[in-house]
């Protein structure tokens, strides 16, 4: 959050932090709608290849530096979509969505089978939905374009398999990358895989 006096905006919004601090940038997502469905696809077809290629016994360990084990974060990784697909339905988005827990014992296959699920969901939005990038879509930090929340839940959901590559090379997972540098290009990624 950032704050000037008692007025303040949610850290959250590229654009929205533009217009507090009465900068003249161009803030918008430099990717279109159709582009940022194409890699949301790719992130999350990835992941599905990816998932099951942790050993089950290591989905309990946590991730470096978080309270978030292996397993809450390959869930994440699909809510993230799904919590878009909530706001884009009329459903206020709120923090609350993302802090959703998967089951504790939740194995390989009900993470794939969840992430299957909401990735059909988001090819049927795409196919079937109004996918007009300046719909706005209330959430907890004020109404965002459609175009802007789907920037968002695309950089946020491959954050989170850039993570997930990572931790399988942590555990001697070998595997063939389903993603490089330019699948992340252009969007407003952390520099760093992890945080600090």
């Amino acid at each position: 959050m950032l704050s000037r006096g008692k007025e303040f905006v949610f850290g959250q919004s590229l654009p929205q932090i533009v217009a507090f601090l009465g900068l003249t940038e161009k803030a918008g997502p430099p990717l279109s709608a159709d582009e940022l469905c194409r890699r949301l696809d790719k992130f999350m077809s990835s992941a599905l290849a990816l998932l099951p290629l942790m050993p089950a016994e290591r989905l309990h360990v946590h991730v470096p530096g978080r309270p978030r084990s292996y397993r809450a974060l390959a869930f994440h990784l699909f809510k993230v979509v799904d919590a878009f697909l909530d706001a884009e339905q009329g459903i206020t988005l709120v923090q609350a969505m993302f802090r959703e827990e998967p089951a504790p014992d939740a194995s390989n296959e009900a993470l794939v089978d969840y992430g299957t699920v909401i990735r059909d969901r988001f090819r049927a939005w795409r196919s079937d939905g109004d996918t007009n990038p300046a719909r706005s879509l209330a959430t907890y930090y004020g109404a965002q374009s459609l175009h802007e929340l789907l920037e968002r839940t695309t950089w946020h959901s491959g954050q989170h398999v850039r993570q997930w590559m990572m931790l399988l090379e942590r555990e001697g997972v070998s595997f063939q990358r389903p993603l490089v540098d330019t699948d992340f290009a252009r969007l407003p990624m952390p520099a760093n895989v992890w945080d600090g």
